[in-house]
């Protein structure tokens, strides 16, 4: 089975989106995923909304090689939030550039307007040829699978899917076959890395991990095919597994690496 790889962003989230784009394809990723709208005010902050200069060298430069971006992220649904009025300009980008998929992060304790709102981006992203995807992450108010499935019951929307990430599914205690019970067209691709098996006790560390220190696939504690023996076997993976080393390896060297590891990971897939 030939999966499709994409390189997402948190992997070489020191690039610029045009470099990106040359990292993933130099690596021999089929797609690449884009950070338009950063998570933390710590990591590199780019002019990446609307037709910019640097926009515009991104599509360039998707079109040179001949890769397509993949994802574009990050949405946070919060108690505050106006779809179209907070969105649109992310989503005519996305469109722009040729993206397929959007992450969403659940950050309202109110599950029944965080649905409302998650309907609202489906609407609206179809609109412009994407597809929200809420990740479920154990500090959000989507902490696990078993509540993104709730929010997307509730949202009852046909644009729009659950985004298993190996880390959160670890660190939230789901159960990966509980992914089957839940609809196939949920699933549009899945994010993989690697951790060590100790899962953290507090929240400083587990954000920590997730966001800096993971594994590449295949060179940790986790089982990282566990979620791939219940997924159907077309998805796309996205390779999202930035590393802290002492003396971190250039972005395409990493990039290099997570290729390769993540061949040899699925490789033992039965």
């Amino acid at each position: 089975m030939h999966y499709r790889l994409s390189l997402a962003a948190l992997t070489v989230l020191e690039l610029d989106p045009p470099t990106m784009v040359t990292c993933a394809a130099e690596a021999g990723f089929d797609h690449v995923g884009l950070r338009l709208i950063p998570s933390t005010a710590s990591e590199p902050h780019w002019p990446t909304i609307g037709q910019t200069p640097l926009i515009k060298e991104t599509k360039r430069r998707l079109e040179e090689h001949g890769i397509a971006p993949w994802d574009i992220e990050t949405l946070r649904l919060k108690p505050d939030t106006d779809v179209k009025r907070d969105f649109e300009p992310f989503l005519a980008t996305g469109a722009f550039l040729g993206a397929r998929h959007i992450v969403v992060a659940g950050n309202d304790p109110d599950p029944r307007r965080l649905a409302d709102n998650l309907a609202a981006l489906a609407d609206i992203a179809g609109e412009y040829g994407l597809t929200p995807n809420l990740e479920f992450m154990p500090w959000t108010d989507v902490r696990d699978l078993a509540s993104a499935a709730k929010v997307c019951a509730a949202a009852g929307h046909d644009n729009l899917g659950i985004l298993v990430d190996s880390i959160h599914l670890d660190r939230s205690l789901s159960d990966p076959a509980q992914i089957a019970e839940l609809p196939a067209t949920w699933f549009h691709y899945v994010q993989l890395c690697d951790a060590t098996a100790e899962r953290p006790s507090d929240t400083e560390t587990l954000l920590h991990q997730a966001r800096i220190d993971r594994r590449l696939p295949g060179e940790g504690d986790l089982d990282v095919l566990a979620p791939l023996r219940h997924l159907p076997r077309d998805l796309v993976i996205s390779v999202e597994a930035p590393l802290e080393l002492p003396q971190p390896a250039r972005a395409e060297e990493r990039a290099s690496r997570a290729h390769e590891a993540t061949l040899r990971t699925l490789a033992l897939l039965g």
